[in-house]
């Protein structure tokens, strides 16, 4: 008589691994909409006020901006949940290294979080019901006060640059990172238009 075999549970390396392919996927989302938010804001910035589609590119702006906050909310917990399972079973090794890139990424997550927060002061500041989610009107965070305009103005362009170099140092440390991902996505493009030309 067979004895009844208990049901294997999933290893933890393979469900650190899984939460940490969701972390890496959300790390990618999330720099493609900061490309998009750094290029767009630079741009805006250069428009006159006359101008027809400006209000709309604002409106895109700020709900791209509110995206980056739900997923930044998102990417944390799910980094909780890597770090939790990771360190509850073995702490890590303090050295200068781990420090120093522990800092680096905390100053990373921080300027994730201010930049959006300082863009939603400057518009609440601006006039009340200023910011929209794709059409949805959001509740304002800040008060109106026309005095704090310049003010917002500022911590919003100063904290977007900040963490515009912040990324430059985080790509330098993770330059074959960087690399390897550039080579996959050429590697991609060369693909789609072989296949493109040979379907043609």
């Amino acid at each position: 008589m067979s004895s009844i075999q208990p049901v294997a549970k999933p290893p933890l390396k393979t469900r650190v691994n899984s939460a940490f392919k969701q972390l890496m996927s959300i790390h990618w989302w999330m720099a493609a909409l900061y490309l998009l938010l750094f290029v767009g804001g630079a741009f805006m910035a250069q428009l006159e006020r006359g101008v027809s589609f400006r209000s709309a590119m604002y409106d895109f702006h700020k709900s791209l901006g509110v995206l980056t906050m739900a997923l930044l909310t998102w990417r944390i917990l799910v980094l909780l949940q890597v770090w939790w399972k990771k360190y509850t079973k073995r702490l890590p090794k303090f050295s200068s290294q781990w420090f120093t890139t522990f800092a680096l990424h905390s100053s990373l997550y921080i300027l994730m979080w201010a930049v959006p927060v300082t863009g939603f002061f400057l518009s609440n500041s601006f006039r009340p019901n200023n910011v929209k989610f794709f059409g949805l009107v959001l509740p304002d965070i800040f008060p109106q006060n026309s005095a704090l305009v310049d003010l917002a103005r500022g911590f919003h362009f100063w904290f977007a640059y900040t963490f515009l170099a912040f990324i430059l140092l985080h790509s330098i440390a993770q330059w074959k990172v960087v690399r390897a991902n550039y080579r996959r996505f050429v590697g991609f493009i060369k693909s789609r238009a072989i296949k493109s030309s040979a379907s043609d």
